[in-house]
C-alpha cells in the first residue's frame, strides 16, 4: 500500500477547506477591510470640521461605531483599519474613541495636516498619546499644490514614521507616484499602502504611462496596494466591473498576492448612500469574480496581509 496517498489527500483536504478547528469543523476564513470609514452620530461632541471644502455638508445616514460593528458581526469580518473621514477633517477624537472601544479589532489611520511645520510632532502626539497605527495623507487634494510630498521639509517626518513604525497610506493620484515613490526610495523603512489603485483613470486615452507609475512601485518590498474602489474606477460603473480586472492583473503581476490589500470603505446603509456595493458584493469581486486569484490569494487579500501589515493578533 502507498503510504504516501493518505498524507496526500490530507494536504489536499487541507487546502481546501483550511486547517480544522478543534471541534473538527474548518476555520473560517479571516476577513479584515483595510480600508473603513466611520463618523460620529454625536456631531456635538466629535464635531465635522472639513479642512477642504467650507460649503462641506455632514453625512445625512450616520457610520457610528455600532453601526460598523453590527455589519462586520453579521458578515463574519473579524478587524478593521479605520481610516479617518475627511469629514473630521484633523479631528482623530472619534477614530480615537473607536480604537479604545474595541482595541482588539480595530486599527487606525489618522489624519493630519502635511502642510503643517509641525507634522512630525502630531504624528508623534497621535501616535504615541492616543494608539494610532499611522496616517493617511491626501496629495489627491493637492494636485497643483503637493509640493510638500517629496519636499526636504517632509524628511522629518518621515524619519518619525520609522522611528514609531508608522504605516503611511496615500488617497493619491497616478501622476503624482513619482514624488512618492522619490520618499519611498529614501526610506524603506516606512509601510506604504496605496490606496484605492492610485485612483488610475482608466477612461483616459491612453492610461498606460500612469499604470507603469504605480507598477515601478512594486520594486520597493514596503509598499502595499488596496484593490478597492472598482466602482469608482470602472468606466462602466457596471457590477461586478470586469473592466478593471485588466488593471488588477498588472498590479497582482508586479507585487505578487502578498502586498495587495482589500477594503471597502462605509458600512452598512452609508454603502448605497455612497452609491457602493453591499459588503457581499465586495466580497464576492474578491473570493468568485476575479479569475486569476487562487484560493491562496484570496486568503492572503481578504485578511492575512493587512493583518501582517498593522500587527492585528489572531483573537
Amino acid at each position: 500500500m502507498n503510504d504516501f496517498a493518505p498524507t496526500a489527500c490530507a494536504a489536499l483536504c487541507l487546502f481546501l477547506t483550511g486547517p480544522a478547528t478543534a471541534g473538527g469543523k474548518p476555520e473560517k476564513p479571516l476577513l479584515i477591510d483595510a480600508h473603513m470609514h466611520v463618523w460620529s452620530d454625536d456631531p456635538a461632541r466629535f464635531p465635522f470640521a472639513h479642512p477642504y471644502d467650507a460649503k462641506f455638508m455632514p453625512p445625512k445616514i450616520p457610520a457610528s461605531l455600532d453601526v460598523l460593528l453590527k455589519e462586520m458581526d453579521e458578515k463574519g469580518v473579524s478587524q478593521c483599519v479605520l481610516v479617518q473621514t475627511i469629514s473630521h477633517g484633523w479631528d482623530n477624537r472619534y477614530l480615537v474613541h473607536c480604537l479604545k472601544a474595541q482595541p482588539k479589532r480595530f486599527r487606525g489611520q489618522g489624519l493630519i495636516d502635511p502642510t503643517d511645520p509641525d507634522v512630525a510632532k502630531k504624528l508623534e502626539f497621535w501616535m504615541k498619546e492616543h494608539g494610532l497605527a499611522g496616517v493617511r495623507f491626501s496629495p489627491m487634494y493637492y494636485q497643483g499644490k503637493d509640493e510638500w510630498l517629496n519636499a526636504k521639509s517632509s524628511y522629518p517626518l518621515w524619519e518619525k514614521a520609522e522611528e514609531l513604525g508608522a504605516v503611511f497610506n496615500f488617497f493619491i493620484a497616478s501622476e503624482q507616484l513619482p514624488k512618492l515613490e522619490d520618499m519611498v526610495r529614501r526610506f524603506p523603512k516606512v509601510k506604504v499602502v496605496i490606496d484605492h489603485l492610485a485612483r488610475v483613470d482608466l477612461e483616459a486615452k491612453d492610461p498606460e504611462p500612469e499604470i507603469r507609475k504605480l507598477l515601478a512601485l512594486a520594486r520597493y518590498p514596503n509598499v502595499f496596494v488596496k484593490v478597492s474602489e472598482f466602482n469608482v474606477l470602472s468606466p462602466s460603473k457596471k457590477y461586478p466591473y470586469r473592466d478593471v480586472y485588466p488593471l488588477v492583473k498588472s498590479v497582482y503581476d508586479a507585487f505578487g498576492p502578498d502586498r495587495l490589500l482589500w477594503g471597502t470603505g462605509f458600512p452598512g446603509a452609508t454603502r448605497a448612500q455612497a452609491g457602493r456595493p453591499t459588503l457581499q458584493e465586495e466580497l464576492a469581486i474578491i473570493e468568485k469574480e476575479i479569475p486569476f486569484f487562487s484560493a491562496e490569494d484570496r486568503a492572503k487579500i481578504l485578511g492575512k496581509n493587512t493583518a501582517k501589515v498593522w500587527g492585528f493578533g489572531g483573537d
